[in-house]
Formats: structure tokens, C-alpha cells, sequence
């Protein structure tokens, strides 16, 4: 079972959508035990940095912890990413997991924010996630924030300097662009997370 960790500010209904489309067994809950329970978990974002913080106060943010540490597949959407850093700028005071070091910064003053449409990806051979993706494949995104380039950096963006577009290690994945709103690239992608064994 794929959760689909709702704390009031994920994309849900296109994310369970996608998931459907695709077959596979996906809820949404805002239930720390029913996370506790997930094969996979999905955490979606959509808005302010800061409405993480729902994530300590529900008990979810342990729950997660608790699963990855255990080994099962993670993958944040968006805000869902830039949590898995260890902060934002958007919300200086809101912690995230640090996963990953480093914090998510504002696109530079040279370029339009928010980065809405499409755009294409140089993605790395080897990564899971971009399984029978080709590099330079088009996806979807919609952010004012982004995140550093880091090891785990499996795609890389272009709009006012590189950002990590997806970063990859071990059981983490996480993308700053939408796959539930990146067609049938978003769809593969969607698919290579479903077929990952935990």
C-alpha cells in the first residue's frame, strides 16, 4: 500500500488520480499509523514551506522517519522535496528533515518567480526513478523555491542558475517538478516509484 500523506497542503486528488491510472493501491490519510504501516509513502506539496510544520504536530513527521529508516521507498512531490532538506528561506523558522544538507533558496531576482510550465531536465544514467526516462525530457513544475545541487542530484534544471530537479539516495526520492502533471513522462516516473521493492 502507497500512502499519500495528506497535511493540508498536497496536490492529493491529482496524485491519487495519477495513482489510479496507474493501478496501484494508493490512500490518502492524514493517519500516523496507517504511514507507520505504508510499503511507500508519497508526501505531495503544494504552497508555503511553513505548512510542513503539521507534519510535527500530527505525529506524521515520526511515523515517516520511522518508515524510512526502515528502508521503504520515499518520495516527496514539490514542498514534499524541499523537506528533505534541512530548511527554506520561504520559512526560516520551519525545519525540514535534512535528508539532504543544505537549504532551499528563491530564485534570483534576474528571472520570473514563480518557475510555472515546462521545462526539460538533464537527467543522470543509473537513477531508479528516471528509469526509461530520456535526458532532456519535459516535466511540468510550479515553484518559487528551489533546491541546491547536492550528491544525491540525479536531475538537474536550468531557469536563473541549475537546481536539483530530483535527488535520489538509497530509499529517498524526491522531485521539485509535478509528475502528476508531467504527462506520460510524470506517468513513467509515477511507475518506476510504484515498481520499487521496498
Amino acid at each position: 500500500m502507497i500512502a499519500i500523506v495528506d497535511y493540508r497542503a498536497g496536490n492529493l486528488a491529482s496524485v491519487k488520480k495519477a495513482l489510479d491510472h496507474l493501478r496501484a493501491n494508493a490512500v490518502v490519510t492524514c493517519d500516523p499509523e496507517i504511514v507507520a504501516r505504508a510499503d511507500k509513502i508519497i508526501l505531495p506539496g503544494v504552497g508555503h514551506f511553513s505548512a510542513t510544520h503539521i507534519l510535527e504536530e500530527t505525529g506524521l513527521r515520526a511515523a515517516i522517519l520511522h518508515r524510512i529508516e526502515q528502508g521503504v521507498p520515499f518520495l516527496g512531490v514539490c514542498v514534499g522535496m524541499q523537506w528533505m532538506f534541512e530548511s527554506s528561506a520561504e520559512a526560516p523558522g520551519t525545519h525540514g528533515l535534512g535528508l539532504f544538507s543544505g537549504a532551499c533558496s528563491r530564485f534570483p531576482e534576474n528571472v520570473k518567480s514563480p518557475h510555472v510550465g515546462w521545462n526539460s531536465l538533464a537527467s543522470h544514467h543509473g537513477s531508479r526513478l528516471f528509469r526509461e526516462v530520456p535526458s532532456g525530457a519535459f516535466v511540468y513544475f510550479t515553484h518559487s523555491f528551489r533546491a541546491p545541487l547536492v550528491r544525491a542530484t540525479v536531475a538537474r534544471c536550468e531557469y536563473g542558475g541549475e537546481f536539483s530537479a530530483a535527488v535520489e539516495q538509497d530509499n529517498l526520492f524526491g522531485v521539485q517538478f509535478h509528475p502528476e502533471k508531467s504527462g506520460a513522462t510524470g506517468l513513467k516516473l509515477l511507475q518506476n516509484f510504484c515498481d520499487l521493492l521496498c
